[in-house]
């Protein structure tokens, strides 16, 4: 049974019955409704913000998820160390190898050059974490890029440290006769009196005296073209073609120890020491060629003569004397 309320009324001096009018009563019945209705959708709003009402396998779901972006975040502190090595390798590529190998350096904005065309990564987009692995994957791409472009360019380096050193090892750097078996030598590259005429003329080359038969070695790594008694002057003789333009001639030889076609490296044994030819007594005439032109062989010694050496050897060179051929 519902309570009775009264009220009191001044006039009468007595207390009257609260009679409600229906309409105040159904909307107080609405209002009561309402508010019940809007606290429960709050409640709800809360509860689902919340692990209250979450199931197990949402809560593991939210763990995953949570583990994932923990994921992300160590591998974007990998990448930043290996971008920090990539760009210490890059400095050292432009800045050394390809410097000392007279290679032009790789412009900063290749290495650097971004994706275009299409979107690459449209199929990443609408995730709640989309913006995260966007910008991961496309530094992983960038990184990926850099790491081709480098290590296409430590292929170019690879190949011209490799033709450097068949370049060092093919220019004729060595004197062609040990100087223990040297008796001197006799004449150097530039005017002198020719033995049989006495008139001055250009020696083309260096005379080096040795007893017959003393050894003759190849001054540098290359292919014999010649090994014959067929040109005018040098009897027998070897050419050596050592490549990048170099060429390299012993003249005035007893014997031979290789054929044409040969390959040979330098320090082998190739002929032997005579008077064959345009000769007065038994030397060798020694010759460089560069581009098809004969220059002074003086400047080739480096690979075997100490600086004493040396020094003497351009003394007895300069000397304005006769030749022996």
């Amino acid at each position: 049974m519902s309570k009775v309320k009264y009220y009191y009324d001044p006039d009468t001096l007595s207390y009257r019955k609260i009679e409600l009018k229906k309409t105040r009563r159904y909307r107080n019945i609405f209002l009561f409704i309402l508010g019940s209705a809007l606290f429960g959708f709050l409640g709800l709003i809360f509860l689902l913000n919340t692990n209250i009402l979450n199931t197990p396998r949402e809560l593991s779901l939210a763990r995953e998820l949570k583990n994932y972006e923990l994921r992300f975040e160590l591998l974007n502190k990998k990448m930043e160390q290996v971008e920090q090595v990539l760009a210490n390798i890059e400095d050292r590529d432009n800045n050394i190898y390809r410097l000392y190998f007279e290679a032009n350096p790789i412009p900063e904005e290749q290495r650097r050059a971004g994706f275009g065309g299409v979107n690459r990564y449209k199929s990443l987009e609408g995730f709640n974490n989309s913006e995260m692995i966007i910008a991961t994957t496309r530094r992983l791409d960038v990184i990926q890029k850099q790491m081709v472009i480098q290590s296409r360019s430590l292929d170019e380096i690879t190949k011209l440290a490799e033709d450097k050193e068949k370049l060092l090892a093919s220019i004729p750097a060595i004197q062609p006769v040990k100087n223990e078996d040297l008796t001197r030598m006799a004449s150097g590259y530039g005017w002198r009196s020719d033995p049989f005429t006495k008139a001055r003329k250009m020696h083309w080359g260096m005379d080096f005296t040795a007893p017959k038969g003393v050894p003759i070695y190849a001054t540098g790594d290359g292919i014999v073209t010649r090994a014959d008694n067929n040109a005018s002057g040098y009897g027998k003789h070897i050419r050596v073609d050592h490549g990048y333009g170099y060429m390299s001639l012993y003249a005035h030889l007893s014997n031979y120890n290789v054929k044409r076609g040969q390959k040979v490296k330098r320090g082998d044994l190739i002929g032997f020491i005579g008077s064959t030819g345009r000769s007065e007594a038994p030397h060798l005439h020694y010759e460089v060629w560069k581009d098809e032109e004969r220059i002074n062989p003086i400047n080739f010694y480096y690979g075997s003569l100490t600086a004493e050496e040396f020094e003497n050897m351009l003394k007895y060179a300069n000397q304005e004397n006769q030749s022996l051929d």
